[in-house]
């Protein structure tokens, strides 16, 4: 699998209110730093975890369909027995653009959650963390994803 293109990640970057699902109820968790990157960058964030009633001082919701307006994208920070469920929310809700988070680990990325998104005209970044994408990374995550590309170029 290739990973997304850092044009399309910037795209979905472009969009002013942002959905992160899954935010950890743990504030020394990267969902956190994510989340508080982005409102620091002036996004309109809404943190979504069932768990949660509140995020670095934001109302938290159990899932996208309870937020209101509308998000314009979903960053899906989900394990990926979770990720199909929360497309089929996004889809629900209205949202078209979404990131499939993935760190160190599976990421939200599966084949299935993929072929849902393409048999139901849904935007999806995938294989990238978002600090690779965001204008102004510092060198480290410039470089992972230097990294990312050059073993992607390399895979069969």
């Amino acid at each position: 699998m290739r990973p997304s293109s850092l044009e399309s990640a910037r795209a979905f970057l472009a969009a002013r209110r942002i959905a992160v699902v899954g935010v950890s109820r743990n504030e020394k968790d990267f969902s956190r730093m994510v989340l508080r990157e982005l409102a620091r960058r002036g996004h309109e964030v809404v943190p979504v975890n069932p768990a949660l009633g509140q995020a670095e001082g934001l109302r938290a919701f159990a899932r996208v369909q309870d937020v209101a307006p509308p998000p314009d994208a979903a960053l899906l920070m989900t394990p990926p027995a979770r990720t199909e469920e929360v497309l089929r929310d996004c889809l629900a809700a209205g949202v078209r653009r979404v990131w499939l988070h993935r760190g160190a680990g599976a990421g939200a990325a599966t084949p299935a959650a993929l072929a849902f998104c393409a048999a139901n005209g849904i935007e999806a970044v995938r294989d990238l963390c978002p600090f690779m994408a965001l204008p102004g990374a510092g060198f480290p995550h410039r470089f992972h994803h230097f990294l990312r590309r050059g073993l992607a170029r390399a895979a069969p």
